[in-house]
């Protein structure tokens, strides 16, 4: 499995600098950066170490500057952006070509008559980067020079100036730095080099990285960092020099056979995903094989006391942690379409244990804290989750143990819960107050909620009547009464041709909120098609899929808010403020794009046409983050990726629309040529 970028992507520096890399270690832990090796970000670093995982992520190791010798000249692989400009030569100019193989980033170079091969990669469960390289070919003798920049700082905040107590130890090929203040202690060793090859040491600080991308979020963005060590390793061709970046506590991982071990369980994820999804495999082009090894990418552990083996989602790369929506809604695509049953079920049972008053958490904060439970719509997605996991598996003893759960949110969502969240009158189901933003938009600027959506939102009723007939059909699995579920989705579904909005021939976003009805064009209406159960007529399905098309579509998803709409915000971009007025005000959604399709493959019944609709998105995996689905894009042409470089739900969402509408497919798809995408490459 392998994407590749040509040398005319990775030589050219502007490029490079756009294009990043993700490796994770599945407890929360991470390393990332740009293809042209500069730090762009305050979450790029070799080692962003979960401490108490999937949280206490903490940047350690931030990069190493490499160099080569060879043929009486030296060769800087290396890129830093400081306040002062690029650092010259830029190493990228050597960088021949750019590889993710098996979820392995990897370099080659070309520098003189070198050819040198860099792979970067992070052992399983182990707060434990790789940085490995291999000499293919050389003409003259080369020597590997490399220097260790450090730093121990939460992964949100920046470092500026203050020099930190740390204490530095090397023996050989160990070097360890400590850091007082923190008692945190990485260890830095490598595999290679010679018998004689060991770290100097040094203690600087290197001040001045410029971070474009926070500059362009409007942040603060400049950092420093200390350089704490240097060695110089002798290459020989086919003879791997492999650096490894710990924790103290994971100090002892094998580097011997650890590439091995990666490429092994990138191997038994695809075949797992083959195995389970049989002839819906056949003919999938890599991009759709990348996705699911870029699923694997957000499943988490989350230990409890008395759950060793929890786990959780983690909603997106570089800054998100889990958060229940996010989870309920890439839960299918992650876990049921790869195959991943044992995960799925760990994951419900584990959020299960958090339910209350009928709602399962918001999110559970970064800091640790306890859970938040400002939610309308997640729970519901919960009920949804679990539905399609017993779709997927039939497993009733697990649909036992969360029956008692599933029914409590019924009883609790009857008769009302936190912030006026209840079944109104109508069957429809009523949420939110003054000061709280319940729904997926979110947004809120200091006090204000910049998408209240106060009243009866679209795509909550939508999921309410889905889950109660989900509920009637689990219930007579479960050999219990399913009546009184059926009912209220009967009831939900008479009262629902109130959302239908003649006058805009789609439906109204909100019903009976503090203004009467919301009369704005939002994508929300399409979850009332994409759902199992529908409570639209034909009809109006098609008069849906269409007003989307029309007025919502983007290439990467679809649009929060239709361009004719007054407060429409083409860009998502600036610094926070202008970004939050704009994150639900028309910038296009990934995860929406399959619901989208999914809604229009329910009309149309044509797989050609859905996968005309997905190929843009595959294509994207080359574009921002190498491998990844970023959160969201612009609006407007030519719908630039931003948010989050890795988001959950765009690869979950993209994955199981194209498993829904691509199954059993018997010839191959055309991938789209990276160069062909149209994504601000």
């Amino acid at each position: 499995m392998n994407l590749h970028l040509p040398t005319r992507i990775c030589a050219d520096l502007d490029r490079a600098l756009r294009r990043e890399w993700l490796v994770t270690n599945g407890i929360g832990g991470f390393a990332a950066g740009t293809v042209a090796g500069a730090l762009t970000r305050r979450y790029h670093g070799l080692l962003i170490a979960a401490l108490s995982p999937p949280l206490g992520r903490t940047l350690l190791a931030v990069k190493l500057d490499d160099t080569i010798e060879t043929g009486g000249r030296r060769y800087p692989l290396y890129t830093n952006v400081w306040q002062t400009g690029v650092e010259t030569p830029a190493g990228a100019q050597w960088i021949s070509r750019f590889d993710l193989r098996s979820g392995v980033p990897t370099w080659t170079y070309e520098a003189g008559r070198a050819r040198l091969v860099k792979r970067i990669w992070m052992e399983h469960g182990r707060n434990a980067t790789y940085v490995q390289y291999v000499l293919e070919k050389r003409a003259a003798p080369v020597v590997l020079a490399a220097r260790l920049l450090v730093n121990d700082r939460d992964y949100h905040s920046l470092t500026h100036g203050v020099q930190r107590d740390l204490q530095l130890h090397s023996e050989a090929e160990r070097l360890e730095v400590f850091s007082a203040a923190s008692g945190n202690r990485l260890v830095a060793r490598f595999a290679g080099g010679g018998k004689r090859a060991h770290w100097k040491l040094l203690y600087s600080t290197c001040r001045g990285f410029q971070l474009s991308l926070e500059a362009a979020r409007g942040l603060d963005h400049l950092e420093d960092h200390w350089l704490v060590g240097s060695c110089e390793l002798p290459l020989e061709p086919d003879a791997p020099i492999t650096f490894v970046l710990s924790t103290a506590e994971h100090a002892d991982v094998d580097e011997r056979g650890a590439l091995a071990r990666h490429e092994k369980r990138a191997r038994g994820l695809l075949r797992t995903w083959s195995t389970s999804s049989g002839s819906r495999t056949a003919g999938a082009p890599a991009t759709v094989s990348q996705l699911v090894l870029a699923a694997d990418q957000f499943i988490v552990a989350r230990p409890l006391p008395d759950e060793p083996d929890g786990r959780t989602v983690l909603a997106g790369y570089p800054w998100f942690t889990d958060w229940g929506r996010d989870t309920m809604i890439a839960l299918p695509g992650l876990a049921l379409v790869t195959g991943r049953h044992d995960v799925a079920r760990q994951v419900l049972l584990t959020w299960a244990r958090f339910v209350s008053q009928g709602i399962i958490p918001n999110r559970f904060p970064d800091a640790g804290a306890g859970p938040e439970y400002h939610t309308a719509d997640a729970t519901l997605w919960f009920l949804w989750a679990i539905d399609q996991y017993f779709r997927a598996t039939r497993d009733v003893e697990t649909l036992e143990a969360l029956w008692p759960t599933m029914r409590e949110i019924v009883d609790w969502h009857r008769r009302g819960t936190y912030h006026r969240i209840h079944v109104a009158d109508d069957g429809l189901l009523y949420a939110g107050e003054p000061g709280v933003n319940l729904t997926w938009m979110d947004v809120k600027i200091g006090d204000r909620v910049v998408t209240p959506r106060i009243g009866k939102p679209i795509e909550l009723s939508a999921l309410w009547h889905d889950a109660c007939w989900n509920l009637a059909r689990l219930a007579d699995a479960l050999d219990q009464p399913g009546d009184e579920y059926a009912r209220l989705a009967i009831r939900c579904r008479d009262s629902f041709h109130r959302f239908w909005n003649e006058r805009q021939w789609c439906c109204f976003d909100v019903l009976d909120g503090p203004h009467g009805h919301e009369d704005l064009c939002r994508p929300n209406q399409v979850f009332a098609v994409s759902l199992t159960h529908s409570p639209l007529s034909r009809d109006h399905q098609l008069a849906v899929v269409r007003s989307c098309e029309q007025r919502l579509a983007t290439w990467f998803g679809l649009r929060s808010l239709a361009p004719f709409q007054p407060h429409y915000h083409p860009r998502y971009a600036g610094g926070p403020l202008e970004r939050d007025e704009a994150y639900h005000q028309g910038t296009a959604w990934g995860w929406l794009l399959g619901p989208y399709v999914l809604a229009d493959f329910r009309v149309h019944k044509d797989r050609v046409r859905a996968r005309r609709l997905l190929a843009p998105m595959l294509g994207s995996l080359y574009t921002q983050a190498i491998g990844q689905l970023a959160e969201v894009f612009d609006g407007d042409e030519p719908h630039t990726a931003a948010g989050c470089f890795a988001q959950a739900w765009s690869v979950a969402e993209t994955l199981r629309a194209w498993h829904v509408t691509q199954g059993g497919l018997p010839h191959r798809v055309t991938e789209p040529r990276c160069e062909e995408v149209v994504a601000s490459a």
